[in-house]
């Protein structure tokens, strides 16, 4: 056992799945990061040069950009290289690197979606305090507060599995993921600590999850006895919505998958699940704010027209 923690590489055993389809699946992922890619920095861009978007919706949609290219660039790159590569390997370190990156992607995402349904609470709830409670300073704060918190509370569940004695090089994924090399541990009794953490980082997401039921409770209620506001939650509430639920899904189907899947299942489909929230969300969250949300639509038209000219 004095050689259990001498593991420098992990292989990726789930792209064993992929090599005799492997040149389609890299054209189809690039295709995808490129629309990735294209379509949030394009948002971005949008909004940052456009002062009638310098509001906190916008800012927080921003945000939410930024994080989806924060995440799928801790994925993406290495995914289309082990596509091309014979050899599906991983260093430790960069393990670990890339599960920090995509665990804090995904929880970012939820904390930036708990604030998006508390400015739409405010906005209409308590539309008289609006301005002063959500000025664009403080949603910047609120962003950058959030998004520090989420790494590191990240950071402490990717620290405390580098502390493990790890008895196996192999990943039955395509990517690393912390609760994947929690299982390669060599003494179960050394992964309690790391599981309560888990557990605890589980339980504030969830109540993050509560917290949104709990303001759009609120929402509903005042929008029933409004046409004027239900207006607005047709516009505004709807994109982030259908944001939520996506995302939702899409982590709760990877994490039951992770914690509870049969190995029966075949490796395709796991591979499947295991992605969807590095594909679907990314591409659908611009797109449906792109369209839905009318000064930013108005700001695309006005862009494409001018450059038809």
């Amino acid at each position: 056992m004095n050689n259990v923690s001498v593991i420098t590489m992990f292989f990726l055993s789930g792209f064993n799945e992929t090599i005799s389809h492997r040149f389609v699946l890299f054209f189809l992922s690039l295709l995808c990061y490129c629309i990735i890619f294209l379509l949030n920095v394009s948002l971005i861009v949008i909004i940052i040069l456009d002062s009638n978007l310098h509001e906190s919706m916008y800012i927080l949609l921003c945000v939410f950009c930024m994080n989806a290219l924060y995440g799928t660039t801790g994925f993406y790159p290495k995914f289309l290289w082990d596509l091309l590569s014979n050899v599906h390997l991983i260093s430790y370190y960069g393990c670990l690197i890339q599960t920090q990156l995509i665990y804090s992607f995904a929880c970012g995402e939820l904390s930036i979606l708990v604030l998006m349904a508390y400015d739409r609470y405010v906005a209409i709830c308590q539309p008289l305090k609006y301005h002063s409670i959500m000025s664009k300073q403080r949603v910047i704060r609120f962003a950058c507060f959030s998004w520090f918190t989420t790494f590191c509370i990240v950071a402490v569940n990717t620290f405390l599995t580098s502390r493990l004695k790890l008895c196996s090089p192999y990943i039955s994924r395509l990517f690393c993921v912390n609760w994947s090399i929690v299982q390669l541990a060599c003494f179960p009794a050394q992964t309690t600590i790391s599981a309560i953490v888990a557990n605890i980082t589980l339980s504030i997401y969830f109540l993050h999850g509560v917290f949104i039921v709990w303001s759009y409770m609120y929402i509903i209620q005042t929008c029933v006895k409004s046409i004027e506001n239900r207006a607005k939650f047709m516009q505004t509430c709807v994109p982030h919505l259908v944001s939520l639920f996506t995302f939702v899904v899409t982590m709760l189907l990877d994490i039951i998958n992770m914690r509870l899947g049969s190995k029966e299942l075949p490796q395709t489909l796991q591979n499947f699940v295991a992605i969807e929230f590095l594909v679907i969300p990314p591409i659908m969250n611009p797109l449906i704010y792109g369209f839905k949300l009318n000064k930013i639509r108005k700001r695309i038209y006005s862009v494409i027209i001018s450059k038809t000219k």
